[in-house]
């Protein structure tokens, strides 16, 4: 804001903007002064005014990046993997450049570069990061840039959708791998994946406390979206959570890192090395929707909120439709409402 001080010679002004030069007036009444404040701090919301060149040399992408990660990435759900993700691209050129420097060129030049060895929705990832690092120091650092670089930079095409789901005969191996395995939390927590739908960490921050055997239900309060959501259990369900002994808060008390190398374990043993452990995750929409739940259904179980999304995991399979239609016909369902 605008400092605006009785002098004897009138109403002293004076506009202190970081990324801005320092500018000082003196006028002969207060409303005078008031009035060239803010047209002088309207003018530089809207990135008319001249920037402070020496400021914007001083400060690089870099410092940029370094100070989101100690002020906003901890606040984020994602602080340990946006942190990862930042250290590595603090490496790039781009990052030695200043804020005077900074364009859409050097920016599209390291999206090109990481295109080569990173699939299009990490750079993806990447080039929003750097937005938002951008956006917050516009917003709330006071580093007044007219633009933002980022939105002039063409974004990769993302064309990584997966339909994976259990082909014919794979579910038999994968439980003959699963009777194999010596830790005796990695078949339960299998199982009640393709039964739930629950993705990963959903599984290993579930808790006891969050279900309700008597109305068949669990409670996710800890999602990936950040919505809780609370999901039915069928028979299979609540039969691998009885089978469970409680020795911990946790249904399954086990590590991110020790559940990964368990499933790459188990599917190599099974002979499906390509299946992913998400992939029990769209195996068990899929399901689901066979049975005939609605969409909204679904979703409740699911946790997705954007209909786009989930038709991306349902993947019914055109064989079991297929089967469906036998016997029927259109002249047969006329017949049937008449």
């Amino acid at each position: 804001m605008a400092t605006i001080t009785k002098r004897k010679s009138g109403w002293f002004v004076q506009i202190r903007r970081k990324g801005y030069q320092p500018e000082y007036r003196t006028l002969p009444t207060k409303a005078a002064a008031e009035k060239w404040a803010r047209e002088r701090e309207s003018e530089i919301d809207r990135g008319d005014a001249p920037l402070d060149r020496r400021t914007l040399l001083s400060i690089t992408l870099g410092d940029l990046m370094r100070r989101y990660m100690t002020e906003i990435t901890p606040t984020k759900r994602s602080a340990h993997s946006e942190e990862l993700r930042m250290t590595k691209m603090l490496s790039a050129p781009m990052c030695e450049l200043s804020l005077l420097e900074l364009s859409s060129a050097p920016i599209s030049a390291y999206r090109d570069q990481r295109s080569r060895t990173v699939k299009p929705a990490t750079v993806a990832r990447e080039l929003s990061l750097i937005h938002n690092v951008i956006d917050v120091a516009r917003r709330d650092w006071g580093y007044q840039l007219p633009t933002n670089p980022i939105a002039l930079v063409r974004k990769p095409r993302i064309q990584n959708a997966r339909d994976r789901r259990l082909r014919p005969g794979e579910m038999q191996r994968l439980e003959a791998a699963l009777a194999e395995t010596r830790n005796p939390l990695i078949r339960p927590l299998i199982m009640l994946a393709i039964e739930t739908a629950l993705r990963r960490g959903e599984l290993l921050k579930l808790q006891w406390r969050h279900i309700d055997f008597l109305s068949r239900t669990a409670h996710i309060p800890d999602t990936k979206t950040g919505h809780a959501r609370t999901i039915p259990l069928n028979d299979q369900a609540l039969m691998l959570l009885n089978s469970l002994t409680r020795e911990d808060n946790r249904v399954f008390p086990m590590t991110a890192m020790a559940l990964k190398l368990a499933w790459n374990r188990l599917r190599t043993r099974a002979g499906i090395p390509d299946l992913r452990l998400h992939d029990l995750r769209h195996e068990a929409i899929s399901r689901f929707s066979e049975m005939g739940l609605t969409t909204i259904e679904l979703s409740v179980i699911s946790g997705h909120r954007d209909p786009r999304m989930l038709f991306r995991y349902a993947h019914l399979r055109p064989s079991d439709l297929a089967r469906k239609l036998v016997g029927r016909s259109w002249q047969s369902e006329i017949a049937d409402i008449i």
